[in-house]
Formats: structure tokens, C-alpha cells, sequence
């Protein structure tokens, strides 16, 4: 049995979750949010909770239903607190700039780079070298925090580039002469 399905994801009052088949669907105060639940996962709901269990004893079942359980409560956390990723720039002359669904960003190319924000995501930024990416989808506040870092990730050398908050850069030493 999974050990994550066992635990009962608590729904707020603000929350408030629609089954229709095996399709689920999450609103809250900062949006809808909805998911297909595999055919081998059965949900249950009982005063405000909601619990999830396998259908049968296979592997696959098992494995689905924690999964499941997972990406719900992620649902609910996002619809009623939202996800947030923040993004430092390091380096001379990099900052960052957010204008409206546009994230316009110096790093160190002869071309400035203009980042669209897909739906349901905005950027802050409170300095020019930090960056706040928030949203009720955790999924996608991740892959647009990813994609933002792959413009320029860290290097190991002087460390420059666009890491995560908090993120370690193993560093290397340079060229001995």
C-alpha cells in the first residue's frame, strides 16, 4: 500500500472540489485548476477530506494512487494559496524587468531577451536582480522558472548567471599557470 495515499488531503472551506466521473475540478480564491484521475485510482471524499486508494493490489495501482494524491493536494494549495519560485540574477550588468505578461531580461548578450508569460503566471520583479514567478498551478510555475534559468544557468567558474534562490553552484577552480 502507498504510504503517501494513506494521508487524507484536508479541503479548506474556501475550497471547493466537483467530481464528474474520474475527472476533478478545483476552485478557489486564485482559480480553477482540474485532473484526469486514472482509471486505477478510486476517490473518496468524507467531511472535507478527500482519500485515495487503488482499485486493486497492482504495482502500478499502488504507485498511481500516491501520485494522484500528490498532484491533488498540489491543486489545492495552489487554487487556495498559489506556488511561488523565486530567481536570482548574478552577474555585471544583469537585471530584469516585468511589463505586464513580458519579462524582459539582460544577460549579458548583444540582444536583450523577451520572455512571454504563458497564462495563469506572472512575474515581480522587486529588484533588478531578483525574480518572483507565482501561480496556483505548481507544474507550470516550475517549467516557467526552468525556462527563465535556461537562458543563462549558473556557470562554475565566477557563478554568474540565473540560479534559484537559495540554489548551491558547485565551483570549480581556474587554469593554473
Amino acid at each position: 500500500m502507498s504510504r503517501v495515499a494513506n494521508k487524507p488531503v484536508t479541503v479548506p472551506a474556501a475550497v471547493e472540489i466537483t467530481e464528474n466521473g474520474q475527472r476533478l475540478s478545483v476552485k478557489g480564491p486564485k482559480g480553477t485548476l482540474e485532473h484526469q484521475v486514472h482509471h486505477l485510482v478510486e476517490v473518496a471524499r468524507e467531511d472535507g477530506e478527500l482519500t485515495f486508494k487503488a482499485r486493486d493490489e497492482s504495482k502500478a495501482a499502488n504507485a498511481l494512487a500516491g501520485t494522484t494524491r500528490s498532484v491533488v493536494n498540489n491543486l489545492v494549495v495552489g487554487v487556495s494559496d498559489g506556488f511561488e519560485k523565486k530567481l536570482e540574477l548574478v552577474g555585471v550588468g544583469y537585471r530584469a524587468q516585468s511589463k505586464g505578461k513580458v519579462l524582459n531580461l539582460s544577460l549579458g548578450f548583444s540582444h536583450p531577451v523577451d520572455y512571454a508569460l504563458p497564462e495563469g503566471v506572472s512575474a515581480v520583479t522587486p529588484s533588478q536582480t531578483e525574480i518572483v514567478i507565482s501561480g496556483s498551478d505548481k507544474q507550470q510555475v516550475g517549467q516557467v522558472a526552468a525556462e527563465i534559468r535556461a537562458f543563462r544557468p549558473p556557470e562554475p567558474y565566477k557563478g554568474k548567471g540565473v540560479r534559484y534562490a537559495g540554489e548551491h553552484i558547485v565551483r570549480k577552480e581556474a587554469k593554473k599557470k
